[in-house]
């Protein structure tokens, strides 16, 4: 296993730049290593209660904490890079130069910004790194802590969007972005809201039970790793949560996910007779839920915005193709399209608003392949889109050999992680969190931990 992972650029071992002479400089990798563990930990957890933050505990700061986490990914990278430890590889070499290229044109031919620049840049400068620096620093293991610890969340997360859920907008459970008296909750059906949960917006909930979801599927199908009360809790709450969001979006990724697992039984027909038992289990678990309710009321909402999302944008697979199809030509349609672009930061809500004084719709496109075409032009612009597909493929790629050596760990984990980095729209800062943590836990999954030599 040890040798096979040698192989993988997307997910080296940690080790220094340069290894001659660690005596002469007096670097402890032990420390180094567990101090950016911590540092990815606290990214994760600023990531899941950074909107508690702007919601309920410091509303007065809600736009500051908006970059809370770019502190935590300067620090990151700073520390890896005074000792070794930043990984280097055609991905991140390409899109720093890209980042680069697009910070002189913007500044030379674009909006000319250097806030509005700066801000735009630190998406691919700062958290892009990231998913190669977390599948460095962390290993298998780290992947599975961190999985226990999101069902840990899953089982609270449940009952305060259920709170949200029933609450009236004007409740402090669904207090908006700096205590709006509005309402964080998005519209939904029937007088209904999508609820945020601890995020600044539905998104967030979303993204995490998408993540929930991977770990309940991968725990069931192998239940010697984890609580069996934990995980029947955490399943209970990933079920309710689906009609509770009002989410298609939440619907159709725990069904891609457990497409996923299905498809890994010809790699790994030994998971055949755990799947039955996961099956009879979730069947188990859904008629239970279905007596309730409050799990009944949810359906009818869930149902009910699905027929109207299907009058107002087509069925789920017209929806989904226009969502990738569409949104990379969006710029495209704009005539008036510079070759490099309007500048970068021009098409995330922060930097319409430094421009234009306000935030409300997209300067230039609502989908992340639009957005990029239209900031950095293109050529720039589709390198960008080319490198993070080229990535998500890769990873893909890589997931799919490890099943035939038994670990299904990384091929879960791209059922979530492949669309989050390829076209995950990361002007919005949780849904780059996730990008970042998802493709950085899917390239750690697929490094076991070495044992020490006697």
């Amino acid at each position: 296993m040890a040798a096979e992972d040698e192989n993988i650029a997307i997910a080296e071992r940690p080790k220094l730049t340069k290894m001659s002479d660690l005596a002469k400089l007096h670097i402890d990798v032990a420390a180094v290593t567990e101090s950016l563990k911590k540092g990815i930990w606290l990214y994760f957890l600023l990531l899941i209660f950074e909107g508690a933050l702007r919601k309920w505990v410091l509303p007065a700061l809600a736009t500051p904490l908006l970059i809370v986490r770019d502190p935590v990914a300067i620090w990151i990278i700073f520390t890896a890079w005074r000792n070794g430890f930043l990984p280097s590889n055609k991905y991140l070499s390409a899109m720093i130069f890209i980042t680069i290229s697009g910070l002189f044109t913007t500044i030379l031919v674009g909006h000319r910004s250097v806030p509005v620049a700066i801000y735009g840049l630190r998406i691919l400068l700062f958290h892009f790194p990231l998913i190669f620096l977390i599948g460095k620093i962390f290993d298998r293991e780290d992947v599975l802590k961190m999985g226990r610890i999101v069902l840990w969340i899953a089982v609270p997360m449940f009952f305060l969007i259920a709170l949200q859920f029933y609450s009236p907008q004007s409740s402090f459970v669904n207090k908006g972005i700096g205590s709006d008296s509005l309402g964080g909750g998005f519209s939904g059906a029937l007088g209904y809201f999508r609820p945020p949960g601890t995020f600044s917006f539905t998104t967030g909930n979303v993204q995490f039970f998408s993540l929930v979801a991977v770990f309940v599927i991968y725990f069931w199908l192998n239940l010697e790793q984890v609580n069996r009360i934990l995980l029947i809790c955490a399943t209970v709450a990933l079920i309710a949560a689906i009609p509770i969001s009002i989410s298609r979006g939440l619907l159709i990724q725990v069904v891609l996910s457990t497409a996923f697992a299905i498809a890994s039984i010809s790699r790994t027909p030994r998971l055949f007779g755990r799947m039955l038992v996961a099956i009879i289990g979730l069947f188990i678990i859904v008629a239970s839920l279905s007596k309730f309710s409050f799990f009944e009321n949810a359906i009818t909402v869930l149902t009910t915005r699905f027929d109207n999302a299907s009058q107002s944008e087509g069925e789920i697979n017209d929806t989904i193709f226009n969502r990738i199809g569409a949104g990379i030509m969006e710029s495209f349609n704009d005539p008036n399209l510079p070759f490099f672009g309007y500048g970068t930061g021009m098409g995330t809500n922060a930097g319409a608003r430094l421009l234009k004084g306000r935030s409300e719709g997209f300067l230039l496109a609502e989908g992340e392949w639009g957005r990029l075409i239209g900031e950095m032009g293109a050529i720039f612009g589709l390198a960008a889109i080319f490198i993070r597909m080229q990535l998500s493929v890769k990873m893909a790629y890589e997931a799919y050999i490890r099943l035939k050596l038994n670990n299904l760990l990384p091929w879960m984990m791209v059922s979530v992680s492949f669309q989050a980095v390829a076209q995950g729209q990361w002007a919005q800062p949780t849904a780059l969190g996730f990008g970042v943590i998802m493709g950085g836990l899917t390239i750690a999954a697929m490094r076991y931990r070495e044992v020490p030599k006697a």
